[in-house]
């Protein structure tokens, strides 16, 4: 079911560096730059939970498209690489793992792509506004 209306928020503190803290709800992680960048390594770059956002909400979709359809996804993955271009990506490629056979996993991706939040929020490009409160 499409959800509609704005989504819970989720909030950045910075904490010097190029280190911040996210918390969304009950939850929360650490975002960092690798040293080589000037940061301490100590958690996962923004680019990399992009990546992973991407990966889990197709992985996520692709159960969903699969238990529509009665079918088990033994071993599932999902892998997202993203390649660079200045300071983007210009694509992002997923790779979809799985022992079910390649002629039944095929089916599976349209649908999943479908109700993938993530790879349809990517795909139109959403408006980014920034404010100062």
């Amino acid at each position: 079911m499409a959800r509609s209306g704005p989504s819970a928020p989720v909030v950045a503190r910075w904490e010097g560096g190029w280190r911040a803290t996210v918390t969304s709800g009950d939850f929360v992680f650490g975002v960092d730059e690798p040293a080589s960048a000037g940061g301490t390594d100590t958690a996962p770059m923004p680019t990399e939970y992009l990546l992973g956002a991407a990966a889990s909400c197709y992985a996520l979709a692709l159960n969903w498209a699969a238990g529509k359809r009665g079918i088990d996804l033994p071993d599932l993955s999902v892998t997202a690489v993203g390649e660079y271009e200045g300071a983007r990506f210009s694509e992002i490629r997923l790779v979809v793992a799985s022992a079910l056979p390649r002629e039944q996993l095929e089916p599976l991706l349209e649908p999943a792509n479908r109700v993938c939040y993530v790879s349809n929020t990517l795909a139109q490009r959403p408006t980014v506004e920034i404010a100062g409160s």
